[in-house]
């Protein structure tokens, strides 16, 4: 980043779709995996817009996609989702400044907690939420797959 580059955080637009999705694919090479459609990143941009869309956010720096974050809350809690920075740009604070805008936001609805999920074998996106203040949590992520993406079921014995 110069000096004279401006960063800023807005609603995504469905303008920025494939700035986006060229975003994911190069900050999460699953996303490029077309055998997993469970990590296809249009279907996951329609789903945010069928979803909270308000909770979607793109980080621009002179008006180019540098960055994504989502946001969930069901009044509960709420999650942080698709965090993702330009792998050129990263280091300069664009990720810690687009958590803390989620985390802004959802303070402003009554959120008391915010969950993540970080793949195990991700240690340093692990090292950089612990420097942000998040901590593991003593639960056990379960998941199960529903419609098109389910799995088989396993047959009982």
């Amino acid at each position: 980043m110069t000096t004279t580059s401006t960063l800023s955080i807005r609603r995504f637009d469905a303008r920025d779709t494939d700035a986006v999705v060229a975003l994911w694919q190069e900050a999460f090479p699953e996303y490029r995996d077309v055998t997993r459609p469970q990590r296809n990143p249009h279907l996951s941009i329609a789903n945010k817009l069928a979803t909270q869309p308000e909770l979607f956010f793109v980080a621009t720096l002179d008006e180019r996609i540098v960055g994504t974050v989502m946001g969930g809350y069901d009044g509960h809690r709420g999650w942080l989702y698709s965090l993702a920075v330009d792998e050129s740009l990263r280091r300069h604070g664009i990720g810690t400044r687009l958590v803390a805008h989620v985390e802004q936001v959802l303070t402003g609805l009554g959120c008391p907690k915010l969950n993540l999920q970080v793949l195990s074998a991700k240690t340093d996106i692990r090292e950089f939420y612990e420097a942000l203040g998040y901590r593991a949590d003593a639960v056990i992520s379960l998941g199960k797959r529903l419609g098109e993406l389910a799995e088989p079921a396993a047959v009982a014995n």
